[in-house]
């Protein structure tokens, strides 16, 4: 019966292979000078003398051989176990490219300084990775396969409270980042870490360093940019709101004081009467202004959710075009289909697009064209107009900012909001070479 034990046959070297080759090479030579010399008519003195000349002359060039085929070799694993050590100092002897040998070397060599090179922009791309995540205000942690944190950056310290020493090799459990490591990959998250309490946004993905498997969780911290932009629109809205109730009060501060003159005056003119109820008037008037002001921005600030129904692109586009008589308004023959959508608010949004597009064509009697296509998943809607083009288009949808004597400045950021809470884009821009302006509207069709 055959033994299952794998048959170990001694093998031999490289070393031993080259050193018979060689005297395999010189063996024909050497024995036939032996036999002529033993087979001649030589004395036993001179017959032992050459014997061993031939036979260390033999021994001595197939040993050289040996050398001169192993000593490069081993020049060559020396060099490459350098360079799995990681050492790219070491160069060979003899490198050229006149010989296969030399070339060989010479090979070596530029492997060398090709690893070298590579290892030095690791290194500093390494090193840059590190600083920048050291200077980034997000919390940055990667943890291995068994939850335990390898890495992290500075703020993820103030984060966790807590220098690198102290943390590193900890699992998620017990630095208490288990929600972290599970659920959804990309999500927002209110919890208390022991550098700071608020929202969060976390984003984790996984990596894979030295064969093993790793998580990587970087967390943003979403109060301070949420507060930041709380109190800027906490600002624009007070400068806005002071700025239109300073420019309805002051005029009737100063009626209101010019009035009171009037009735206090112990004699009245003959004109005082009608001082009086123009005066009155231009009080109401600015009252009714101001009245009319707060009321465009509580429907602003209070714009209902849209209740999705089927709404005809064409259709909706027809009726709205119909609304607008101060000029031509041309509607481009297009292909039609339904998107979803509140009929109302659309119809709100594209009045505004169109009423504004009918202003600025009157300046130059020009026309308002309407056109859409469909683009994927997308309705592309454009508004185009003739007017001189839009001089600012920075503050264009800033509430209550407008370029007009007589706009509200609400109409641009309301149809804005509209698009938004259908879940698409309003933007407005130039068409350039003084063609007026173009705004395209882009709404979700499923």
């Amino acid at each position: 019966m055959a033994s299952d034990r794998p048959r170990h046959r001694s093998r031999l070297t490289h070393e031993t292979r080259i050193f018979l080759l060689a005297l395999l090479a010189g063996a024909a030579g050497s024995a036939t000078a032996l036999l002529l010399l033993w087979f001649g008519a030589y004395d036993d003195k001179l017959q032992w003398t050459l014997t061993l000349v031939i036979v260390i002359c033999w021994l001595s060039f197939a040993l050289a051989a040996r050398e001169r085929v192993v000593r490069p070799l081993q020049t060559v694993s020396n060099m490459l176990a350098a360079l799995r050590e990681g050492d790219f100092s070491t160069r060979a002897r003899g490198a050229r490219d006149s010989d296969a040998l030399g070339l060989a070397l010479l090979e070596v060599n530029l492997l060398g300084t090709t690893l070298r090179t590579q290892r030095l922009r690791s290194l500093e791309a390494t090193a840059l990775l590190r600083t920048v995540m050291e200077e980034i205000e997000v919390a940055i942690l990667t943890f291995d396969g068994t939850h335990r944190l390898r890495l992290l950056n500075r703020a993820g310290e103030r984060l966790l409270a807590q220098p690198a020493e102290r943390l590193l090799g900890r699992t998620g459990v017990e630095l208490g980042l288990e929600e972290c490591l599970s659920g959804d990959a990309t999500r927002t998250i209110d919890t208390l870490f022991p550098g700071g309490a608020g929202r969060w946004q976390l984003r984790r993905t996984t990596f894979r360093q030295n064969g093993e498997s790793h998580q990587l969780v970087v967390l943003s911290d979403l109060s301070k940019a949420l507060r930041e932009e709380e109190r800027l629109a906490w600002q624009r809205i007070i400068r806005v709101l002071g700025h239109e109730i300073n420019n309805s009060l002051a005029p009737i501060k100063s009626i209101a004081e010019s009035l009171q003159q009037l009735v206090d005056a112990p004699v009245r003119g003959a004109d005082a009467e009608e001082d009086l109820h123009q005066g009155l008037a231009v009080i109401s008037n600015r009252a009714g202004s101001l009245s009319r002001f707060m009321t465009s921005y509580a429907v602003l600030a209070r714009l209902p959710g849209p209740r999705h129904a089927k709404v005809d692109v064409a259709n909706w586009v027809a009726r709205t075009a119909k609304m607008e008589t101060r000029l031509p308004v041309l509607v481009e023959d297009r292909a039609s289909f339904a998107i979803r959508g509140d009929s109302d608010q659309l119809d709100q949004l594209l009045i505004n697009l169109v009423r504004n597009a009918a202003d600025a064509s009157l300046e130059t009697e020009g026309e308002v064209d309407i056109g859409w296509e469909r683009c994927g998943s997308w309705l592309h809607l454009w508004v185009r107009d003739d007017g001189y083009g839009v001089a600012d288009s920075s503050n264009l949808f800033v509430p209550f900012f407008t370029t007009k004597p007589e706009g509200s400045g609400i109409g641009l950021a309301l149809s804005r909001q509209i698009a938004e809470a259908h879940g698409g884009t309003l933007t407005l821009e130039n068409r350039g070479e003084g063609r007026g302006a173009e705004a395209l509207l882009r709404l979700p069709i499923a």
